[in-house]
């Protein structure tokens, strides 16, 4: 039996009327989802032998349909809220979905139509006291999926099209215990999914929380701040964190950025909440500084999805601010000769319908381990430009710097091939160029001379999934940016030589 289920099990029994999930109107006991994830279940086989994609806001029906999924040994297929159309037909196709369950079912007929799947509505399901509609694709794609994938979730990387990374039930189970170990999740705590579930890193945090008997708190998106897919209201994020007595919750740097300026704006830091894990992309020193001097018990960790999410996190034992932690205990970490971090642990099958995973993963990161066992993550391998002084940079590392201040919303910063940096930023709504100006002439005292910012210059706009210039889990697509705003990149340089000529 899947370790999830056992736990879900062993506590129905032992602690029956323990509170299990809540949407923060009605609460599932243990023993109410140990009856609903069996009933789903069997629902389910009786539906389908092939993968089932899950396109649902965050509620306890979500859980208790990936839970149902797990327990039919039937590959669970997440699909993200914030994908575009194209890519969410991508997914359906590539993973060789049979059935979509889903509260949208108006967006997701059309987004398989416009993909060219045919699709019909099959009778809802009830899970968790919601009907959910349930979207057949009659003659699915045939696809390969590893033997044993529990999970498919899909990551954009670099390209247009998400890759399916495939994830057995064992992996992922071995993280979120790992995860709940470092965490000292217990039954007392009560998690808040502040994530999307599709979302790998908010998925496992889940699991981890259900192992260790925990309460998961799954309001929607937009009741805890959410608007559409980058924008954020940080001040309901801090009454849902206070309202529902969080103790845990996971978050991305902008996230925290978000609910440090609201912090230092007025608002009073959640009283119960001790421990908030950021992950999902380099976080500034400064930044955790500042979460520290306000009461906000942020740790910085790292993972990838082809790593069942996270491989390392800071905890309050062992807190080094600057790296991400050390490895999780199912984690090992080696460096490779030219810097690139090498994870052994809970890796990936494959990816759907493409090469296998490997025991040893090359993560794309360049890193190093201290004397403490720390690990520090230097930036993308692939992402480091070279100045015309020779000089190698990450910009991740600079954009952190940027996103450390609070006028300063989204950062890019470029430097390829030329004699300084430059970045193009998104400021907050309301901030003047003067307050930009400053914030990143704070980030330049604490950059080397070589990697500091001489120009900068707004964005048109703040950066999107829709407008290509993010990937799904966040990233920016330095490509697409480096052609969008060649042109005026190439005039700050201009001007630059100009006024030294």
């Amino acid at each position: 039996m899947n370790p999830v289920i056992a736990a879900i099990v062993r506590h129905a029994a032992a602690h029956p009327r323990r509170a299990a999930l809540t949407d923060g109107a009605r609460a599932m006991t243990y023993a109410d989802l140990h009856h609903a994830v069996g009933s789903v279940a069997a629902l389910l086989r009786a539906r389908t032998s092939r993968a089932v994609a899950l396109h649902l806001d965050n509620a306890p029906a979500w859980v208790v349909a990936d839970l149902a999924l797990i327990a039919a040994r039937l590959p669970c297929v997440p699909l993200p809220g914030f994908f575009s159309s194209l890519q969410l037909a991508h997914a359906v196709c590539d993973a060789g979905v049979e059935c979509v369950i889903t509260d949208q079912p108006a967006r997701c007929l059309e987004y398989l139509s416009a993909g060219s799947l045919a699709a019909v509505r099959d009778p809802d399901l009830l899970v968790a006291g919601l009907p959910l509609a349930c979207i057949r694709i009659p003659a699915p794609s045939v696809t390969t999926l590893p033997a044993g994938t529990q999970k498919v979730t899909y990551t954009s990387g670099t390209t247009g099209s998400p890759k399916g990374v495939c994830l057995d039930g064992d992996a992922l189970s071995t993280v979120a215990r790992s995860l709940g170990t470092a965490c000292g999740l217990g039954a007392r705590d009560r998690h808040l999914s502040v994530l999307p579930l599709a979302t790998l890193l908010e998925n496992v945090g889940l699991y981890a929380s259900l192992l260790s008997g925990a309460c998961c708190v799954l309001p929607p998106l937009q009741e805890i701040g959410f608007q559409g897919a980058t924008g954020i209201r940080a001040e309901r994020l801090i009454a849902a964190l206070s309202r529902h007595g969080a103790t845990t919750a996971i978050v991305v740097p902008q996230l925290l950025q978000a609910l440090i300026a609201q912090i230092e704006s007025g608002s009073a830091a959640p009283a119960a909440l001790r421990f908030l894990a950021v992950g999902g992309a380099v976080v500034a020193p400064a930044l955790l500084a500042r979460a520290a001097a306000l009461g906000l018990p942020a740790y910085e960790g790292y993972g990838l999805s082809e790593c069942g999410s996270v491989l390392t996190l800071n905890t309050p034992g062992a807190n080094l601010p600057g790296s991400v932690g050390r490895p999780l205990p199912h984690v090992a970490i080696e460096i490779a000769p030219d810097g690139e971090i090498l994870a052994s642990g809970a890796t990936l099958l494959g990816y759907s319908g493409g090469s296998p995973g490997a025991r040893r993963w090359p993560t794309g990161d360049t890193g190093y381990l201290d004397a403490g066992g720390y690990l520090h993550i230097n930036g993308r391998k692939k992402d480091i430009f070279v100045t015309s002084y020779g000089r190698n940079i990450s910009p991740e590392w600079i954009e952190a710097e940027l996103l450390a201040e609070s006028p300063i919303l989204q950062a890019w910063a470029h430097g390829e091939s030329r004699p300084w940096v430059c970045a193009v930023v998104t400021a907050r709504d309301g901030c003047q160029d003067a307050a930009v100006g400053a914030a990143v002439a704070r980030v330049n005292e604490r950059l080397p001379a070589y990697a500091r910012i001489r120009k900068w210059l707004r964005s048109r706009a703040p950066f999107s999934c829709a407008s290509g210039e993010l990937t799904a889990n966040g990233r920016l697509r330095r490509q697409v940016l480096a052609s969008r705003y060649q042109s005026e990149i190439a005039t700050l340089y201009e001007k630059e030589l100009h006024e030294f000529s």
